[in-house]
């Protein structure tokens, strides 16, 4: 049977104090929503269904954000009024085929795995698969109660359990698994006789088993990676985990991380050997590491390719740029979008980077702005240069050539050329093109005044 998936986010998170709909709230730097939908992808959903309610306009059009592969296998339906669970999923069935197999999960519980929920979606005929946890403290969950041969009975809440009950360990995730045809006939059968009036998808089980119908468990003790979220607390918890989870899998790969509870992956990494990450570090969007790749302290890098042998010093922020092999980056630099910078080129502290291509050998050592830029092999650029790249309507580049030596304190202000091998001296204004070889200075003549008395402030009377 192929398998379609409803994911309940209806819920409108009053208890995170916030107008943003609580699947909407980020983990790891994406909506908790667009996690769950990424594992019901990866499980090859034939079709996704999303529950929305509340907010839901904002969390459609947020879905749009996503990867069009995932976006094309979305379904939304509308649950107008917040009636509890089993009416959530209700409102999906008519967008249910009978003989798949249907996979509830929840949008903000946000980090099962797919390979713990893969064997759930291999349903009993005419039965269920339930999810459930063994937990060191199970108050305030649902019990899965089981009879004397150890099948499951019913499932019952924590204010209505006896005492022995209350013993119970193993929990109701709420995740279930059943064909489209047995939801579609058991689904009106849940009624709302509770204090709240809702309609409750626990309620299913009881329901099924006085059926005769089959319900299996598959049980785990992982209850990180069921822990959802309601409160801003229960978010940050569900950060802390997500981050773990992520950073032992670099460690696992090999990768050598200072301290794993001080890094923050918010997309992916793909590494080669050897590399090395310290403290404090974030990792957000696609960040590629070749190998003997060392990042320092504090740096914060979005969708960058770092090539071989490179050192990207402490304090340094780069963001969609291209550095080929034994860079080195900082410390306290910046990497503008549009970068590509090639071998061997050094961008040191204060050094801000953006839309330019650095050729081979290339230093800028410090205090200096480089932007819209063409540089050359071999260049040095003296501490204090900038590139007066914007006329105050548009933006225009700067072409140094090879080996040209740029003095300290160097104005280039585009559209300009400075031409191979040509140097200019420090203090220097470049407003014309600078030729091959040559030397341009436009320094002004001194002028010194002897005995000269400093201005001083008026004395207060």
């Amino acid at each position: 049977m192929a398998l379609e998936v409803v994911i309940l986010a209806a819920g409108m998170g009053k208890r995170m104090h916030s107008v943003l709909p609580k699947v909407l709230h980020p983990v790891a730097g994406e909506p908790l929503l667009f996690h769950v939908i990424k594992t019901a992808c990866a499980l090859n959903a034939e079709t996704v269904h999303v529950v929305t309610g509340h907010g839901g306009e904002m969390v459609q059009k947020r879905c749009q954000d996503l990867d069009p592969a995932l976006y094309g296998k979305l379904s939304f339906h509308t649950q107008k009024e917040q009636l509890g669970t089993a009416h959530a999923v209700s409102c999906a069935m008519d967008g249910v085929k009978d003989g798949n197999t249907v996979l509830v999960l929840y949008g903000d519980t946000p980090l099962p795995d797919p390979a713990l929920l893969e064997p759930l979606t291999h349903v009993p005929q005419e039965g269920m698969n339930l999810l459930t946890v063994k937990m060191r403290h199970p108050f305030g969950y649902g019990r899965i109660v089981r009879d004397a041969q150890g099948q499951v009975s019913h499932i019952v809440e924590e204010k209505d359990a006896t005492e022995s009950e209350k013993q119970i360990s193993e929990v109701n995730s709420g995740i279930l698994a059943a064909s489209g045809a047995t939801l579609k006939h058991y689904l009106p059968r849940i009624g709302n006789h509770n204090a709240q009036g809702e309609y409750y998808l626990t309620d299913l089980t009881g329901i099924m088993v006085a059926d005769g119908r089959t319900v299996q468990t598959t049980v785990t003790e992982d209850e990180e990676r069921l822990a959802g979220v309601n409160n801003k607390v229960q978010l940050a918890d569900v950060e802390r985990t997500c981050q773990k989870l992520r950073a032992r899998k670099l460690m696992e790969e090999g990768v050598t991380l200072a301290d794993p509870a001080r890094i923050d992956i918010r997309g992916s990494v793909i590494h080669g050997k050897d590399c090395c990450i310290d403290i404090n570090v974030i990792l957000e969007g696609k960040v590629v590491l070749g190998d003997n790749v060392t990042i320092g302290a504090g740096c914060v890098i979005r969708n960058c390719e770092i090539g071989d042998n490179s050192v990207i010093s402490p304090y340094t922020v780069m963001e969609d740029s291209v550095l080929k092999v034994h860079n080195t980056i900082g410390p306290f630099a910046r990497l503008r979008p549009g970068n590509l910078l090639e071998d061997e080129v050094h961008v040191g502290n204060f050094v801000e980077v953006k839309k330019s291509h650095v050729g081979k050998g290339t230093k800028a050592g410090h205090l200096s702005y480089l932007g819209d830029s063409e540089i050359g092999k071999d260049v040095n650029i003296g501490a204090g240069t900038i590139t007066c790249n914007y006329d105050g309507a548009n933006k225009h580049r700067t072409v140094v050539g090879d080996d040209v030596f740029v003095g300290s304190d160097t104005q280039l202000v585009a559209p300009v050329t400075v031409e191979a091998g040509a140097t200019i001296g420090a203090g220097t204004t470049v407003t014309r093109t600078v030729p091959a070889g040559s030397l341009v200075i436009t320094r002004a003549r001194p002028r010194i005044i002897e005995n000269y008395a400093r201005p001083v402030k008026a004395k207060k009377e």
